[in-house]
């Protein structure tokens, strides 16, 4: 920690004492600390660099919706950021009793990630020079690159699957916009001057369709999942859709737009079975190890699998192979003694569970 306060002291040229731990991660540690002329900032050190990279070059992208970026020292790696203060997150809001208030957190939301991707069209080569300066490498956004042929959680593959995957992939990067990245309830403030972003390590650009998918699974790559009531994720994702629509007027095509959106789902759901399913199918556990209440990892790999399908179904005969998949991890995991996944807590007077 001393040695952190001392390289964030000498890139800030302000004197930084008295460090909070605000937790990080296993790929960061942040702490929040007092100048020497009683100011507040955060200072978030690196043990990833591809974090580093991708959460300095975009964090200035941010629309004034994230922290303003103060310093950064390449070498340590690390960053000096602004102070967001002490606010419910709107995972607090979604666990809380207000439904309420976790409507309007929700479309805040959306209303929020339209407006980031409003603020940096166009500015992609700008970020992509940046991170490639801070990273010394390209920079390329390729979510199945480390999952490889799916061996270890689809052992006989279906024929034709590898081909969908590659396509799904190439789907990821039309109609881009600047994403933070990790978007999940948790990395969102809900201050006194509006909703406040949190977490830029994933930052880039990526197909709004992704983006959008978070409303409608809900939250593809979070530990804070629910089902939402009925005609909510179609108002949010309404709000989040007439923001990016500014962006790509061809978003505006409900056709296209429908099946940008079946493929985003299918995206994210394979994606995640193939980072749960291997430890899920020794034992279940829950999907945040202090936050209450959770969805186990089981519960919620079936609900997504159930939900592609659903989605699957909307379309005209659309990946075929990857339809055969889920099927058959719904099939070999049927003896899983799961409940169905629940509402948000905070909507429990609106609807089941």
């Amino acid at each position: 920690m001393e040695k952190i306060l001392a390289a964030a002291s000498a890139v800030l040229g302000k004197r930084l004492s008295r460090p909070v731990d605000l937790g990080g991660s296993s790929r960061s540690h942040v702490l929040r600390c007092v100048t020497d002329d009683g100011g507040a900032v955060v200072v978030k050190a690196y043990r990833d660099a591809a974090g580093f990279a991708a959460e300095a070059a975009g964090l200035p992208l941010s629309g004034g919706f994230g922290p303003r970026l103060l310093a950064v020292d390449p070498s340590f790696p690390l960053i000096v950021m602004s102070d967001l203060g002490v606010a419910p997150s709107l995972a607090d809001v979604l666990l809380g009793d207000s439904a309420e208030a976790a409507r309007e957190g929700l479309l805040t939301w959306a209303r929020t990630y339209g407006r980031i991707a409003v603020a940096a069209a166009g500015r992609q080569q700008e970020w992509e020079r940046s991170r490639a300066a801070y990273s010394g490498e390209g920079a390329g956004w390729r979510l199945f690159r480390d999952i490889g042929d799916l061996g270890e959680v689809l052992p006989d593959a279906p024929s034709g699957l590898e081909d969908e995957l590659t396509a799904l992939e190439a789907s990821s990067e039309r109609y881009p916009v600047f994403s933070p990245g990790d978007i999940c309830p948790d990395n969102n403030l809900l201050t006194a001057d509006g909703l406040r972003v949190l977490d830029f390590e994933g930052a880039g650009y990526h197909a709004a369709f992704l983006e959008a998918a978070y409303v409608r699974m809900p939250f593809a790559t979070c530990w804070c999942v629910f089902r939402l009531p009925p005609g909510l994720e179609a108002e949010i994702e309404d709000v989040y859709r007439k923001e990016v629509v500014s962006v790509h007027p061809e978003l505006a095509d409900d056709v296209l737009w429908e099946a940008g959106m079946r493929k985003a789902v299918a995206t994210w759901t394979i994606f995640m079975t193939w980072v749960l399913l291997p430890q899920a199918r020794k034992r279940d556990q829950p999907m945040h190890s202090t936050r209450t209440p959770v969805p186990s990892e089981r519960q919620l790999l079936r609900y997504r699998w159930g939900h592609l399908l659903n989605e699957l179904d909307r379309g005209r005969d659309e990946l075929p192979a990857v339809r055969e998949a889920v099927q058959a991890w719904l099939e070999t995991t049927a003896e899983w003694d799961v409940a169905e996944l629940p509402h948000y807590p905070a909507f429990t007077s609106t609807g089941p569970g």
